[in-house]
């Protein structure tokens, strides 16, 4: 009876200049709302850990068009004096003023007429999109998509896109375009996976009708989601990318999480 030959684990190998670059590695934060500003606190971290490694770190653009509203103030933690200010202005400055970074404030939405006007902001070589809307996954994928085959400096190369219910959520990271992978003898290396709006279209498309108005009062946005699904998953999605800069290897590209049941299951590397 003949033998099969085992079927090699697969991994992605994370592109290089991630782990040796020459500057700051550029991330482009999409969304400062529950979820996006939990985001921005795991990079302050991760950048701070960087630079103590000898890493460049990080120099992040947090991208968002709202405004502070009083339904704001208990679950982000805004004080009555920045209702009415730019969210994505306020969390900037505070990380500014804590972590002594450099990182900017973009008050617009991350859409085609922003970057037809900057295509300078599109060039991150991280994409993280914190958005509740489809149509706002599906605006983000096809500019990325633009430079798949693109090598100029700073040019896109991995897009980890947030998603959640009221308890339960997903974090998934996608190259753009391949990524290089060295030859290995004990691995199947995978240089790319595909957007979320490839590999969950149809799901996403099922959501589409959702409801994603905003929350008039912390009472109405609790019924919506629940206080700690965003947090949870700004946690477990920064451990993913500590794993890239530390480990320079992947073998799970994501996860889904039940915070009721409190259950990580993680999604390999495909």
């Amino acid at each position: 009876m003949m033998e099969t030959a085992t079927e090699k684990q697969k991994v992605h190998i994370v592109d290089s200049y991630l782990l040796n670059p020459t500057n700051p590695i550029i991330v482009n934060l999409i969304g400062a709302g529950g979820t996006g500003s939990q985001v921005l606190g795991t990079l302050a971290k991760t950048h701070t850990a960087l630079l103590e490694l000898g890493h460049p770190g990080l120099m992040v653009r947090l991208f968002d068009d709202d405004v502070i509203s009083h339904a704001n103030r208990g679950r982000l933690a805004f004080t009555d004096d920045e209702v009415g200010l730019h969210k994505s202005v306020v969390f900037i400055n505070r990380v500014n003023r804590f972590f002594g970074t450099d990182w900017k404030a973009v008050t617009a939405k991350f859409d085609a007429q922003a970057i037809a006007d900057k295509k300078e902001l599109a060039m991150a070589e991280i994409t993280i999109s914190c958005v509740d809307s489809v149509k706002a996954r599906f605006d983000i994928a096809e500019i990325l998509g633009r430079y798949k085959k693109d090598i100029q400096r700073h040019s896109p190369k991995y897009w980890i896109d947030y998603g959640n219910a009221r308890d339960t959520g997903q974090v998934l990271l996608a190259t753009v375009g391949r990524i290089k992978q060295p030859n290995s003898q004990k691995y199947q290396t995978v240089p790319d996976m595909r957007f979320v709006t490839e590999e969950y279209g149809d799901l996403l498309r099922a959501s589409e009708s959702a409801d994603n108005m905003p929350s008039c009062s912390v009472a109405e946005a609790l019924g919506k989601q629940d206080l700690f699904i965003n947090p949870t998953l700004a946690q477990l999605g920064g451990s993913l990318l500590w794993q890239m800069f530390r480990e320079g290897m992947l073998f799970n590209k994501g996860f889904f999480h039940n915070l009721k049941t409190f259950r990580t299951q993680p999604i390999p590397v495909a």
